[in-house]
């Protein structure tokens, strides 16, 4: 068994950016555990999936992804789940949410993968640089720093990412190029 999880992975210059942020918080803040995956949206949350049903999993994604339209994904600024996250702030959009909601439901009923806890609460999509081992009082220094720091910036989402998490921090295993654009 394996932990995996799905997720929109931004371009190159943006976890670039990111992961700036996420030093300085390693450095200014003790926070590292950021560090530890890539820049991304959840749209799956980290479950447990056999090793040997790998296959069907990523054929269950690319069936999925082939029937997705790109979609731009907007950043605007910085905000936070109350006294332990601070995240890249991202726009609700409609295409967002209905894409979320779209793959979850695909999951569960083509490979029985539930979130529980997604059931119960509305998708919050977000992309986080400073997380878990954020001590509350570190967490107020820094939400002073960011509350009100400046981001916005736009990419278009195009495929689906695979992250398998290694033992130590999460990998990109597959990804899976959305068949058509918004053209």
């Amino acid at each position: 068994m394996s932990r995996f999880f799905v997720a929109l992975l931004p371009p190159q210059d943006i976890q670039a950016y990111a992961n700036e942020i996420k030093q300085y918080f390693a450095d200014c803040y003790a926070s590292r555990h950021a560090q530890k995956s890539p820049l991304h949206i959840t749209l799956q949350p980290p479950f447990a999936w056999a090793d040997d049903k790998l296959s069907s999993l990523e054929v269950t994604l690319r069936k999925f992804a082939n029937q997705q339209k790109s979609l731009l994904v907007t950043l605007d600024g910085f905000n936070a789940f109350a006294h332990h996250v601070i995240y890249i702030d991202v726009v609700r959009s409609q295409e967002l949410l209905t894409l979320q909601a779209d793959l979850m439901m695909h999951i569960e009923t083509s490979l029985g993968i539930v979130d529980e806890v997604g059931k119960k609460r509305p998708f919050a999509p977000h992309m986080t640089v400073a997380f878990r081992d954020l001590t509350r009082q570190n967490f107020q220094a820094a939400w002073q720093e960011f509350e009100n720091r400046q981001l916005h910036s736009e990419f278009t989402a195009d495929k689906l990412t695979l992250l398998l998490h290694d033992g130590k921090q999460w990998k990109i295993k597959s990804e899976f190029t959305f068949l058509t654009s918004n053209e």
